[in-house]
């Protein structure tokens, strides 16, 4: 049976990730390139939850929650920027734009959606949601010194607010890993209903 490498995430708007390209090519022409492995700009999107290999035969069950979850969601509007790393400055693994949004809304449609999937048999994430659009990603090998410096240049790289997004809906996306990196298709969209 085939499975199809999926997450469910929110789809960027153009003039965001031209604003995520641009901070990229600010990082690029600091020392940080020789730390980190770029994500192509193409390929972000703010993940709420992550599938991993699923069966073909679990796409529709797997829409049919997103649509559940979706009901009750009002639209919302993301702010986006500030730039910052994971786990931390001293040693950076993930470096990301964060995504600010004030009214509960994103958080509640997390929740949403970690429930309905669970009912699907697709286990919570154990860490707390904390929404970020993620940029680059430490070389293997890169050695603790130079997290260290690479930290150093995060923190010092002043990125204010990048700009602001309405969301209406939810995407089911497709991951085909590929020599060159992921190449990411929408299989399914879930449209807020309000209450």
């Amino acid at each position: 049976m085939e499975q199809i490498r999926t997450f469910i995430a929110i789809a960027l708007t153009e003039e965001i990730l031209r604003s995520l390209r641009e901070i990229q090519k600010r990082l690029q022409d600091t020392p940080a390139e020789r730390y980190v492995r770029w994500v192509r700009p193409g390929g972000i999107h703010l993940t709420l939850k992550f599938l991993g290999n699923v069966p073909a035969s679990r796409i529709e069950a797997i829409t049919e929650g997103m649509q559940r979850a979706c009901v009750g969601i009002e639209p919302f509007s993301l702010d986006v920027g500030e730039l910052g790393c994971f786990p931390n400055p001293r040693r950076p693994r993930v470096i990301w734009v964060g995504v600010q949004e004030d009214t509960g809304q994103l958080a509640r449609l997390q929740r949403a959606i970690e429930d309905e999937m669970k009912a699907l048999g697709y286990p919570p994430e154990k860490r707390v949601f904390h929404p970020h659009l993620t940029l680059a990603r430490t070389r293997k090998g890169t050695r603790s010194r130079e997290q260290e410096e690479l930290g150093r240049l995060i923190r010092d790289i002043v990125v204010g607010k990048l700009g602001r997004m309405q969301v209406e809906r939810v995407s089911l996306m497709r991951s085909d890993l590929q020599p060159g990196g992921a190449v990411y298709t929408e299989l399914a969209v879930a449209e807020f209903i309000a209450p």
